[in-house]
């Protein structure tokens, strides 16, 4: 299986730069997984494809505002840096521009007063620095004061409203990047949901950079898949596991979510609670253990989502699907529209 088999055609003007001032107002594709049938709604109408009984299983993480720009204490240069994870003794991995200029022991200054300071400790092979921060207070709120949305690097509008770039269930603190299946929702359209009789699960997958990292081999089964933390509540895990035992269809809102039951799951189906590093990779021949169906964005070419996608709903309809929102002019990408394949 090749790389270039999951490659479309993108006008740059379908990328979505913007979120709509009312998120459920998106655009819906519907994916028929057995027929390869397609129908074009809007997200508000997602309740169609729902039934009592049903579970969906929401990525509760929320996006630090994890772009940081300091100064080198020496020279005064501006320092870019992004937040990837948090390791330990205030130690975070981090992606640094220019990193010629941030060899171990550049110390950096962030904000006025000497309020966060940074000490490049260490550098792994691929480039990342690992830097420890010295502050006062609590470091979520340091950054809320003086981080940015890390937004995608094929967005280039400014985000008037950091809230957009976050789900409104969005609690945990921890990733790079928003969970963007979950975006579409407004707590209007989530109590309704519920009010239908449709359980909704939590879980946490705190998402890296490396959704955004493009697969550089040729042959699929040779990509390395980047890693995440992910955490499952034990009474989210019954939910899910009851859900399934009673014959009703767990719906994943996202890759992330996804990935997260996926890898909590054994191979006899029941999803266990607990935390841990995943980095399971899905594309086509892989066979899902748990999920029935999915709620997800439209992906990068080329990129392990549209692979996942295409595992679920199968390549050939996937790449057709993709072709036909391309036709019908869909938006693209985090801020763009939805698809649900079941």
């Amino acid at each position: 299986m090749k790389t270039s088999d999951f490659y479309y055609d993108l006008p740059e003007e379908l990328i979505a730069q913007d979120p709509l001032l009312d998120r459920s107002s998106s655009r819906l594709m519907h994916l028929d997984p057995e027929t390869g049938e397609i129908e074009h709604r809007h997200f508000r109408e997602i309740k169609d494809y729902l039934r009592p009984g049903d579970c969906l299983v929401i990525n509760d993480t929320k996006v630090l505002p994890a772009r940081l720009y300091g100064v080198k204490k020496e020279t005064g240069a501006v320092i870019e840096v992004l937040l990837l994870t948090r390791k330990q003794d205030n130690i975070w991995e981090t992606l640094v521009k220019p990193g010629k200029k941030c060899k171990i022991g550049t110390v950096l200054t962030f904000g006025d007063e000497g309020l966060l300071t940074g000490e490049v400790v260490d550098i792994s092979d691929d480039g990342s620095r690992f830097i420890r921060f010295s502050y006062e207070g609590i470091f979520e709120e340091i950054l809320d004061r003086l981080g940015e949305m890390p937004l995608p690097p094929y967005i280039h509008n400014k985000l008037q409203d950091r809230d957009r770039y976050n789900t409104v269930y969005a609690k945990n603190q921890g990733s790079a990047a928003a969970p963007t299946a979950g975006l579409h929702f407004t707590k209007e359209l989530m109590a309704e949901i519920e009010e239908m009789g449709v359980k909704i699960a939590h879980v946490t997958l705190h998402v890296g950079l490396g959704t955004f990292r493009p697969v550089k081999v040729e042959d699929v089964t040779n990509h390395q898949m980047h890693s995440e933390l992910y955490i499952v509540e034990e009474d989210q895990a019954k939910l899910i596991n009851d859900t399934k035992a009673a014959g009703g269809r767990v719906i994943c809102v996202g890759t992330t979510s996804c990935r997260t039951i996926e890898s909590a799951t054994d191979e006899n189906g029941i999803l266990h609670p607990g935390s841990a590093w995943t980095s399971i990779f899905i594309y086509p021949g892989y066979q899902f253990k748990i999920l029935d169906a999915l709620i997800t964005n439209f992906h990068l070419p080329e990129s392990t989502l549209i692979m996942l996608v295409s595992a679920l709903a199968g390549k050939d309809k996937v790449m057709h699907a993709y072709e036909e929102a391309v036709k019908e002019r869909y938006r693209f990408f985090s801020f763009g529209d939805a698809m649900i394949i079941i």
